[in-house]
């Protein structure tokens, strides 16, 4: 006996239930004529990953529901074909009661995976473990499902049993054994797992622990895409009941991920799958980045980009992940030199745009600045010159690309990084002005090494090289003010950003970091410039979340608080 399985790695979109349906259908029509029986879409593929409040909208709930209908329908002529499909479903009607109290309701809402086949919907399984963490509040939109869904695919003695899980339901033992105990023998895991460094070799591992612990074979269907902050990164796989990889998609692609299942002498299913080789962090990391963008662009209906080139890293760095997203045809850069601009800049800048053959223009903000400190003349008299003036050229150039923005259509791409989010060396109102913040979740460290990997790499064939080894070699400068660098305000990024790794992103406590070797002193600088920062870290464009802790939705601390560790 041998099952084909498809998994339907597709780039799904949040609030498009026609699109998305549309998606599935081809994928199981095509899933269908190469004899394909079983086909799983990922975690809420009907609607997208993750609605958030859209979820609260019963009409939003109805629609998602109207296009599982659709779906059903359309494959009504598979004969023998099982779809597995992704939605939210409100709560049946006789149930709801029993999800009240008097102080509180719980959502009516359940995380479901739906089982069609010729039709109809056989089954329908609610996710039972909810995640609240990180990126996640399904809490507060779904309520737990309780019981194992198990279904047979095939007849007789070909029949394989599968058992249903949804994402989270996987990292548990508790949602797999019960399933395994109604009968299961092969576990289909369908997911909407974001990305961030380091995620899909854990996956891997957990996933075929909890195969291994079960003694059945086990899929992970997961999506690709950028949703907002977040990135999915597709990376399906099928693992042995010893745990083994026996299969694993590509990354960053969508694809119709084929998997074989034969059930050897002993009865047991063995599965068997082309397997992608394992890939750098480097790699991961760049198509992350140029995913988002290229999403966050195209489902929002933007025609192209723009941004600031400085002739510096950060800058040089996300006008080469543009270009690699878009193409060079739909970025544009624009330099604006202010008195304190070194001429290795103007030229530095001229080369990468060159390099990447996008529109290059050059408007001096000299007239601009001259005149703000003429009108502020009589008002700053006697005061020394500070960081105001730094500000007022750094807004100056926000308000010229937001023109550009929206005399154009385009999207301005904002270039600060972590490093800087975190301490709050940016400008509100001018370098943080802008619509997408590209590299906002990358520290500086990170930054240096993925310019050198992007020069070293050609990944979507626009050209090797594409950042002058100048701009990575020289020491990083705001240049808003006569022979100015980072490190006259920052500690070494080295150390910035290892203090930043364990601080912000693993929590660890103030002493422990000092206890590691750090200086007293410089922690807590770092530290407090982190507290001192966070209202400017609410106001900044939503970025591409990369970490496992973002300043993002990872990030929830309150503005006002006298809270001192």
């Amino acid at each position: 006996m041998s099952l084909k399985i498809c998994i339907a790695q597709l780039n799904y979109c949040v609030g498009d239930m026609a699109g998305n349906a549309r998606l599935i259908i081809a994928a199981a029509r095509q899933a269908y004529e190469a004899g394909a029986r079983l086909l799983l879409t990922p975690e809420l593929a009907i609607c997208g990953y993750a609605a958030e409040d859209l979820f609260l909208r019963p009409a939003f709930v109805q629609a998602c529901d109207d296009a599982v209908n659709e779906v059903a329908r359309e494959l009504a002529g598979f004969k023998g074909l099982y779809v597995v499909v992704g939605s939210p479903m409100a709560v049946p009607q006789a149930d709801a009661p029993l999800l009240h109290s008097r102080s509180v309701q719980v959502p009516q809402r359940l995380n479901v995976a739906h089982v069609l086949c010729e039709g109809r919907r056989l089954h329908s399984y609610a996710k039972r473990e909810l995640p609240n963490y990180q990126v996640f509040d399904e809490r507060r939109y779904f309520t737990p499902g309780q019981t194992p869904c198990v279904f047979s695919v095939g007849e007789g003695a070909d029949a394989v049993k599968v058992g249903l899980l949804i994402c989270e339901d996987a990292w548990f033992e508790a949602p797999a054994q019960s399933t395994r105990a109604a009968g299961a023998e092969l576990l289909a895991v369908i997911n909407a797992s974001p990305f961030h460094a380091g995620k899909g070799m854990e996956r891997e591992r957990v996933m075929g622990l909890r195969a291994q612990a079960n003694g059945t074979p086990l899929l992970f269907a997961h999506l690709v895409g950028g949703q907002d902050e977040v990135v999915f990164e597709g990376a399906s796989f099928a693992v042995q009941a010893s745990g083994e990889v026996a299969g694993r998609a590509a990354s960053f692609e969508a694809q119709l991920f084929q998997v074989q299942a034969l059930r050897v002498a002993s009865g047991a299913l063995q599965l068997s799958a082309e397997v992608a080789a394992e890939r750098s962090l480097e790699a991961d990391l760049w198509d992350a980045l140029v995913l988002g963008v290229r999403d966050y662009l195209g489902k929002n209906g933007f025609p192209g980009a723009l941004l600031g080139l400085s002739g510096g890293i950060d800058s040089a760095l996300v006008l080469a992940i543009a270009v690699d997203a878009l193409g060079p045809e739909k970025v544009r850069a624009v330099m604006m030199p202010s008195p304190y601009t070194a001429d290795i800049s103007l030229a530095d800048a001229r080369e990468m745009a060159q390099r990447r053959g996008v529109r290059y223009d050059e408007y001096s903000i000299v007239p601009h600045f001259e005149a703000f400190l003429g009108t502020l003349a009589g008002e700053f008299e006697g005061r020394a010159v500070d960081a105001t003036e730094e500000n007022i050229q750094a807004r100056i150039r926000g308000v010229i690309l937001m023109a550009l923005s929206n005399k154009f259509g385009a999207i301005v791409l904002t270039t600060g990084n972590k490093s800087e989010m975190a301490t709050g060396y940016c400008t509100l109102y001018g370098d943080m002005a802008g619509g997408f913040a590209v590299i906002k979740d990358l520290l500086k460290t990170m930054v240096f090494k993925l310019a050198r990997w992007r020069n070293a790499h050609d990944p979507y064939g626009r050209g090797s090289q594409p950042i002058p080894e100048r701009i990575i070699t020289r020491p990083p400068s705001a240049e808003l003010r006569a022979d100015q660098t980072d490190q006259d305000s920052l500690p070494a990024y080295e150390v910035l950003d290892a203090i930043l790794e364990r601080y912000m992103e693993n929590d660890e406590s103030t002493a422990d970091i000092v206890a590691a070797g750090f200086e007293p002193q410089v922690v807590e600088q770092v530290t407090r410039l982190i507290r001192l920062n966070e209202y400017k870290r609410r106001q900044s464009p939503v970025g591409i979340r990369v970490s496992h802790r973002s300043f993002g939705k990872d990030w929830r601390y309150p503005i006002t608080s006298k809270f001192r560790a």
